[in-house]
């Protein structure tokens, strides 16, 4: 074998050449920047340990705080803490006591022997001094005990009877002080309302005289009547009054007029006292506006019948009924005309004129005189508006009984007749009633009335328009002869006409 050669540093024929480190490049350090920005002398690290806490030269960041603050807020001197605690707290021990083991290093227990876990577990007598004296025995109960009074059982024994006696009335003062105020701050508030406001009443009833508007109203009241008519989704209302005990009730024609050909229609009187009863269509006078009905009801109140022939203009008169459905309306009035023809599309009837409230459901109604007597049958009302503006007019009821009781004993109505057709003229010289067609075989006829003549009087009644004539007409009976003034080319003559059915 042959000896190996020491390396000496250099490349052999079979080794590559090592490359050495680059050598750094320092740069020369400025000596005014060194002798600014270099670390003091002494001074190895970045921060100086041993800086003083107010250096005598550098830059302040801050006002040093008032000498008052930094006694009562600073770290006092020569302090090693570094965060502040509150007053009387202790420093936290950073190393507690351990907590004391359970057995020592010989295994063997450092306490009582009840620590071991293996030990058994023995029933002894309570743990104590075992020099402790025994106890003396407690005397049996032999009753109840002493009862708590409110004292103990609300406050125990930690208030005094004087001190609860106290509470008790500054309670109570409270409790007076603050009902004062209430009082004092609710009346304040609104002093409109008065809770101590008692209204006085009048102890005696008012008296009411025989024949005041109240007492009336009351005897007249029962005897009046509603009437309901229904006929599929349409209806009306209007008034009636009881004329006979047996259940016959008066009213307009209008009012029942659209259930006198309809099966389905019913017609019911609602009476004063709020009671109900079907009503049948006993017999209609279509001329002068006037039916009967009959309902099945015993022990009616019936009207009181007057005489309207009677009347005065300037008498007072109260209008009944159910206006509007409002049944049981009183309105008081006075005649203020009688004997007025008035006109309903074809129906001219001799009226009595009110200024009686009078209003649609008024139909049918009755108007009484100052005693309470029917004197006539409440029809129709003149007014722009649809209500009433003292414009009513009624059927007389001496015209009224005689249709109604011609309705009651046969259904049907038969009227005088004069057999004209007639217009109202009025000139300088005359105003009348002239003859427009004289009907043939008709009373006018058979008495000489010719066409052309102005009829100036009818019986006793002075003749001022057409419809004037035919009321006069209505006041006679059939068969009845009436001297009719009339005049004809100039000069006046009379002739007898003899009234005939219609």
């Amino acid at each position: 074998m042959s000896e190996q050669q020491p390396s000496t540093g250099q490349p052999g024929a079979g080794e590559r050449p090592r490359l050495e480190p680059r050598p750094l490049h320092r740069p020369a350090v400025d000596p005014a920047q060194s002798a600014v920005f270099s670390r003091p002398t002494g001074v190895d690290s970045a921060f100086d340990p041993h800086r003083p806490e107010t250096p005598g030269n550098g830059i302040r960041l801050s006002a040093p705080p008032p000498e008052a603050l930094s006694k009562a807020f600073g770290r006092p001197a020569n302090s090693p803490e570094l965060l502040q605690r509150p007053p009387g707290e202790q420093p936290v021990d950073p190393r507690p006591e351990p907590e004391p083991v359970l057995w020592s290093a010989n295994g063997q227990p450092e306490g009582p022997a009840w620590r071991d876990p293996a030990a058994g577990a023995v029933l002894g007598p309570p743990a104590g001094a075992a020099s402790a004296a025994p106890s003396t025995p407690r005397p049996a109960l032999t009753g109840p005990g002493a009862r708590l009074s409110l004292r103990e059982l609300a406050f125990g024994k930690r208030l005094t009877p004087a001190a609860l006696l106290g509470l008790v009335g500054f309670v109570l003062v409270i409790s007076l002080v603050g009902g004062v105020v209430g009082r004092l701050t609710a009346e304040g508030a609104n002093p409109l309302n008065d809770p101590d406001a008692t209204l006085a009443e009048v102890s005696p009833g008012k008296e009411r005289e025989p024949g005041s508007l109240a007492s009336l109203a009351k005897k007249v009241l029962p005897s009046v009547v509603s009437i309901e008519v229904r006929l599929g989704d349409s209806g009306g209302l209007g008034s009636g009054v009881v004329i006979d005990g047996k259940g016959y009730v008066i009213t307009n024609n209008h009012v029942v007029e659209m259930a006198a050909n309809a099966q389905n229609a019913k017609v019911e009187v609602v009476f004063h006292d709020s009671q109900r009863a079907p009503a049948r269509i006993v017999g209609r006078d279509p001329k002068n506006d006037l039916a009967v009905l009959k309902v099945e009801v015993s022990n009616l109140t019936v009207a009181q019948i007057g005489k309207s022939g009677d009347l005065q203009v300037g008498d007072k008169v109260i209008a009944i009924g159910n206006p509007l459905g409002l049944a049981g309306s009183v309105s008081e009035g006075i005649v203020s005309a009688v004997n007025r023809p008035f006109r309903i599309e074809d129906v001219v009837f001799n009226a009595v004129q009110t200024d009686a409230a009078i209003n649609q459901g008024n139909s049918g109604g009755a108007l009484v005189d100052s005693t309470g007597a029917l004197i006539g049958i409440n029809t129709a009302i003149v007014s722009r508006s649809g209500g009433s503006v003292g414009l009513g007019f009624a059927i007389p009821i001496d015209d009224a009984k005689v249709i109604a009781e011609a309705l009651i004993r046969g259904g049907t109505v038969k009227h005088p007749d004069i057999g004209l057709n007639l217009k109202s003229v009025m000139n300088a010289t005359v105003s009348g009633a002239q003859v427009q067609n004289v009907v043939q075989n008709g009373s006018a006829a058979a008495a000489g009335i010719q066409e052309g003549d102005v009829i100036l009087k009818l019986g006793e009644r002075n003749i001022k328009n057409a419809d004037e004539l035919l009321v006069a007409v209505q006041q006679h009976k059939i068969g009845e002869t009436v001297p009719v003034l009339l005049a004809r080319q100039g000069r006046q003559l009379t002739l007898n006409v003899t009234l005939k059915s219609d």
